[in-house]
C-alpha cells in the first residue's frame, strides 16, 4: 500500500504563506490522483486541491482557487501544496491521500497522518 508524509505545517499570521509537503512510497504506480483534504475541529473532512498523476492535471475547492496551487515531483513521489494569502478559515490540520477517488475523502483509503495549519489574525 502507499504510504504518505505530511509535513510544513506551522503557525502563520493572515495573509502569510506556507508550503506543504506529501512523500509517497510504497505502491504508487496505480495511483490515479493526490489530493490534499483539511479538518477543522468539529467540522467534516474537506477536498482542498488534487492532482492526477499521470495527466499533471490540477483541480481545487473553490474556497482556495487562486491562493493555493498543487505541484508535484515525480522522482521523489512527492506532492507539494503551495499556500498563499492564508486566512484564519484555513486553519485545519492537512492531511494528503493517494488512490482512485475526486474530492470525496471516502473514496481514499491512503492517508498520511495530518500536519496542523494555524492561521492567526
Amino acid at each position: 500500500q502507499v504510504q504518505l508524509v505530511e509535513s510544513g505545517g506551522g503557525l502563520v499570521q493572515a495573509g502569510g504563506s506556507l508550503r506543504l509537503s506529501c512523500a509517497a512510497s510504497g505502491r504508487t504506480v496505480s495511483t490515479y490522483a493526490m489530493v490534499w483534504f483539511r479538518q477543522a475541529p468539529g467540522k467534516e473532512r474537506e477536498f482542498v486541491a488534487g492532482i492526477r498523476w499521470s495527466a499533471d492535471s490540477s483541480y481545487y475547492a473553490d474556497s482556495v482557487k487562486g491562493r493555493f496551487t498543487i505541484s508535484r515531483v515525480n522522482a521523489a513521489d512527492t506532492v507539494y501544496l503551495q499556500m498563499n494569502s492564508l486566512k484564519p478559515e484555513d486553519t485545519a490540520v492537512y492531511y494528503c491521500a493517494a488512490g482512485w477517488g475526486v474530492t470525496d475523502p471516502r473514496d481514499f483509503a491512503s492517508w498520511g497522518q495530518g500536519t496542523q495549519v494555524t492561521v492567526s489574525s
